[in-house]
């Protein structure tokens, strides 16, 4: 069994990028800059907002990070978001998700342009990836397709389980793991909380992407020997066994199931860390005019 570590894989992509960043600022290009919008305070989204701060003073970026009040008016928020359309200055932008439950996530994604829309959610970005045109691919997948790249590992003509149908991970995963490419030509099938026999089709995978959120629910008798396994899912559950008395945890019962895998990710420190640079490596295209001028 070999650990797939996507956090040293991410620092390795992001000394690459800071290279890259130099190279186009010498050319006379301008510093990437990326805004991210954070709505209330969540823990959650506070924790993941820092890190792409911290990412970005790493490679060079510019950050900007705007707050808005959890009891704000929906309106409010797409208004900002126009004015950083808006703003030539700016050359990605994300909102973080969740939004309060009075907002509407697709109103605010289809308000941001699809110019700055480095986490790849805006309906244009997604239906140029599903016809394989050049677009900012979304974030987790297109971190999880350099997983594969990095460590090696050969998807073409393997059978390709995903757990999961969000539009965030599951849905274009399934796209981008049965295009014509590497990483890449496999027969997917997607599965999710009304599949049928769901454990015998696991059992069938040479790889299982996880992203049910559902902490464990990938064991050991759901993956053949030699399987590579993806666990995307990240849960804050209580533990007796930390300082703070949680710890994060994935969809996969790891301890039993790192046994009979080729390939597996931790849980933290594999696929998340990968996300991030993500936004990075689109950030970047967007600075230099890499998908739309």
């Amino acid at each position: 069994m070999k650990l797939i570590k996507g956090k040293e894989i991410s620092e390795l992509i992001k000394d690459e990028i800071a290279v890259r960043v130099k190279e186009h600022i010498n050319a006379g290009g301008k510093v990437p800059h990326l805004a991210a919008v954070i709505v209330g305070n969540d823990p959650a989204s506070e924790t993941y907002v820092a890190h792409k701060v911290k990412a970005c003073e790493k490679v060079g970026f510019r950050s900007s990070l705007i707050r808005i009040d959890e009891n704000a008016q929906e309106q409010e928020l797409l208004s900002r978001v126009e004015e950083i359309n808006n703003d030539d200055s700016i050359d990605g932008l994300i909102v973080q998700l969740p939004l309060p439950d009075h907002m509407s996530e697709d109103k605010v994604i289809e308000k941001i342009s699809h110019k700055k829309d480095v986490d790849g959610f805006h309906p244009v970005n997604v239906g140029r990836m599903v016809i394989g045109l050049p677009s900012y691919l979304p974030a987790t997948p297109f971190g999880i397709l350099e997983l594969f790249r990095r460590s090696e590992i050969k998807t073409k003509g393997k059978h390709c389980v995903i757990l999961g149908r969000s539009n965030i991970v599951g849905k274009p995963m399934a796209m981008l793991m049965s295009r014509k490419a590497e990483p890449g030509n496999c027969t997917v099938t997607m599965c999710h909380s009304s599949t049928e026999n769901l454990a015998g089709i696991c059992r069938t995978a040479d790889i299982i992407i996880s992203a049910m959120g559902t902490p464990g629910f990938v064991k050991a008798d759901m993956v053949k020997e030699g399987a590579v396994v993806i666990d995307v899912g990240i849960t804050r559950i209580k533990s007796d066994k930390t300082k703070s008395g949680w710890k994060l945890t994935g969809d996969v019962d790891f301890e039993n199931v790192a046994p009979k895998c080729s390939y597996i990710t931790p849980v933290p420190g594999g696929v998340g860390p990968m996300t991030i640079v993500s936004l990075l490596e689109n950030t970047l295209k967007a600075a230099g005019k890499k998908i739309y001028f």
